[in-house]
Formats: structure tokens, C-alpha cells, sequence
């Protein structure tokens, strides 16, 4: 049994658009200390200011109301006996990394998806911190082996992957290589006590590392067909909406609309680390190496696919389409995944990875969305795919071709 109550002191280690955020809900839980750290006090106040009076954030409906302390207290979101002010009372803001984590019961690393940052940042981590530290990495794909072995103490390094928005349902929790039993316990009880403003919170614990854990190794598959309908959608001159009403019906927001609000250097990053561990078909191309190059992210920076610069979301007339891309296909490949996923045995049915995707992503997983009654089709259409693109990833698995995974729900 962990006892929780012994983690006092929590660390956040970058304090970007999630790092705030965890910082936030850290403070929510109602941990003693939380020390929120980055590079300078410019950074961290306008961190503590976010945390305090929010900003307006873009779900898949509309613009919502803020979510930082003083609007959830005015909403009563908060627990009983907690205010803004006492609960920012709590947060110390700290530039140098050393004071920061010195004092840390649990640590979570929340820089840039770049495995030299990461690894840089906890070689520091394994020095600076006391024995009983718990290192989490908030990472979306990378090897928490890799991470862990940076910072000399690979025992105590586990991935703590949050979805955008903070408030999302889902936290997953994976082992690296020479993670003990104890650290994963921790972190799965540190992410049970984090509050969740949209609904229950749901924590997936992995016992086999993989790049991309779960969702964002079912989702990012699909890039694979977004990449190759972009190019054709660049040269035809077609707008990114008609794409996005094209697959609306099943997916909404569609594919480049979620993109922006990810972040595309998010997902640019996961497509060069997937290129680099999985396969070349996931090489970014072009067009997304060039809205990186200049610095158009998505809704953070204001423009991406779409302009995100008055804050509304891009309007999708789902009668305008442009023909060309096909649903169907990017559910085909994410239920590959998911039967590749049960094959190398980091689950062991498709009932999690359902599970995951709707709480992670707010749409249903691939064996729900159609999968189960739609296999032998699927595989049909990843042999066309496969063979129209040159991605011989795309090829659909054993376990997917034969309907096997019908008998694995679990």
C-alpha cells in the first residue's frame, strides 16, 4: 500500500503551456509545497498569473470558461475549504533548480519534447535530488529507459503523460527498463489524487514501455495518411477546412484542428522520434517541418493550419468537402495499432485502448468506432493504402487481418 500522505513536496520542473497547468492541479490536490521552476521570474509569474486568473481555453465545442483558480473558485470547483489565494499561497516560484527539487518528494519534468533536453535535465535531477525522489517525465512518446539512465537513478524514473487540456480525463503511467514496482505505485497514486474537472479521472498503468504509450501511439498512426492527403491537398491548392469536413462526422475536431491544439511542434516531434525507433514512413515531410521552421504551432502561437488569433475555432461547414480524404482509413490504421499493441503484449485486450482513446481524446477508440465489424474491410483498405503510398507500415498485422483480437476484450 503507497502511503500518499507521505508526499509532501511536489516539484514541476518547466513552466510552459502544461507545466502551469500541472503546477495548478498539483496545488488543487493539496500537497503541502509545490515549487514551480523554469529558466526566469518572466516565465514563472506569468505562470502564477495563468494559474490564478486563467485563460479562455479551446475544447471541442467552443471556447470555455477559464479554469484557473479564482474562476473555479468562483464556479465552487473547488474542494471545501480551499480559495485561490490559499491555495497559491502554497507555490513557491524558483529559477534555479537546485533550490527547486533539493527539498522534492515527487518531481515532474514537463520541457520541450526533445530527448537531449530531457536527458540533459535529468542528469541534473539524479544529482540534485534526495534518494527517495520520484522523477516523472511528462512525455507523450519517448523512452523513459533513455530518460532514466540520464539521471544515474533509473529506478526511480517513470512516464507521467498529461493530455491538452490539463483538465482531460486521462494520465498515463509507464515503466522504463529498471523502473521498481514502488515507483510506479507512487506515480499512479500521485495521478489518482490530481483532480479532474471534466469528469472521473481515469490513470492507465503500463508494465511494457512503448513509444508513445497508448493514445498517442494509436493516434499519431494516422499521421501516416493526414501527411500523404496534405501533399496531394498542398499541390490542389485545397483549404485544410474542406479536409477537416471530409471526416467531421466521425471526428470532431477533425484532424488539422486537433493538431493546432496539441501543438504541431508537438506532433512534429513524436513523428521525428517515431521515424527515428519505429519506421521512416513517419519522416514529418515537408509542410510540417516548414509551419515548425517558422514557428506557426497551433493555437499557442496563434496560427497553425488554421489563424487562432481571435480565439474561436476554425469554422467547418461539413457541406464543403474536399473529397479527398477517407475516415475510414485513419481508423484502420489506429486499429492496426491497437492489434499490433496487444500482439507485443503492452496490453492485453482492446477494451483499455478504447478506454484510453475516449478519455485522452474525447473520441471512441478504434474496436468501438468500428473495428470489431469492419476488420476484414479495414485490412483491405491498409493493403491499398500501403500500396498507393510507399508506407509499408500501413500494412495491416496478423492479428488485425484475422479477427483474433475479437477474443481479447479484457
Amino acid at each position: 500500500m503507497v502511503e500518499i500522505n507521505k508526499i509532501k513536496t511536489i516539484g514541476i520542473v518547466g513552466a510552459g503551456v502544461q507545466g502551469h497547468a500541472i503546477c495548478q492541479v498539483a496545488l488543487m490536490a493539496g500537497f503541502e509545497n509545490v515549487v514551480l521552476n523554469d529558466i526566469n521570474m518572466i516565465i514563472l509569474n506569468k505562470a502564477a498569473d495563468l494559474m490564478k486568473n486563467g485563460m479562455p481555453l479551446i475544447d471541442s465545442k467552443s471556447v470555455t470558461e477559464n479554469d484557473g483558480l479564482k474562476a473555479l473558485e468562483e464556479r465552487g470547483l473547488l474542494v471545501e475549504g480551499q480559495t485561490c489565494e490559499t491555495l497559491l499561497e502554497k507555490l513557491t516560484l524558483e529559477t534555479e533548480l537546485e533550490k527547486a527539487v533539493r527539498n522534492a518528494d515527487y518531481i515532474i519534468e514537463a520541457v520541450p519534447e526533445v530527448m537531449e533536453i530531457k536527458q540533459e535535465v535529468y542528469k541534473k535531477l539524479g544529482k540534485l535530488t534526495p534518494n527517495h525522489t520520484i522523477l516523472a517525465s511528462n512525455t507523450s512518446t519517448m523512452s523513459i529507459s533513455k530518460i532514466g539512465e540520464a539521471s544515474g537513478k533509473p529506478e526511480n524514473v517513470i512516464g507521467m503523460h498529461f493530455f491538452s487540456p490539463i483538465r482531460s480525463r486521462l494520465i498515463e503511467i509507464t515503466r522504463g527498463e529498471k523502473t521498481t514496482d514502488n515507483s510506479m505505485n507512487i506515480g499512479v497514486a500521485v495521478a489518482n489524487k490530481l483532480p479532474c474537472i471534466d469528469g472521473k479521472r481515469m490513470v492507465a498503468r503500463l508494465e511494457k514501455e512503448t513509444p508513445g504509450f497508448i493514445a498517442n501511439r494509436i493516434n499519431i498512426v494516422g499521421e501516416l495518411y493526414l501527411k500523404w492527403i496534405l501533399e496531394q491537398a498542398v499541390e490542389k491548392n485545397i483549404p485544410y477546412e474542406e479536409i477537416d469536413a471530409d471526416v467531421i462526422h466521425i471526428m470532431n475536431p477533425g484532424p488539422f484542428e486537433l493538431m493546432d491544439l496539441i501543438g504541431i511542434d508537438t506532433v512534429y516531434g513524436a513523428m521525428k522520434y517515431f521515424e527515428e525507433t519505429v519506421s521512416k514512413d513517419f519522416s514529418p515531410g515537408t509542410i510540417f517541418t516548414e509551419l515548425v521552421e517558422s514557428g506557426n504551432l497551433g493555437v499557442k502561437t496563434g496560427r497553425g493550419f488554421y489563424d487562432w488569433a481571435s480565439g474561436e475555432r476554425p469554422k467547418i461547414d461539413p457541406s464543403k468537402k474536399a473529397g479527398l480524404a477517407n475516415a475510414e482509413i485513419v481508423l484502420a490504421l489506429q486499429l492496426n495499432e491497437g492489434c499490433r499493441l496487444i500482439e507485443q503484449g503492452i496490453v492485453n485486450g482492446y477494451k483499455i485502448i478504447d478506454d484510453v482513446n475516449l478519455a485522452g481524446y474525447g473520441n471512441p477508440g478504434p474496436f468501438i468506432a468500428g473495428g470489431k465489424r469492419n476488420f476484414e474491410r479495414w485490412s483491405n483498405l491498409l493493403e491499398d493504402f500501403a500500396k498507393k503510398s510507399g508506407y509499408t507500415y500501413a500494412k495491416p498485422c496478423e492479428l488485425m487481418k484475422t479477427g483474433a483480437f475479437l477474443k481479447m476484450r479484457k
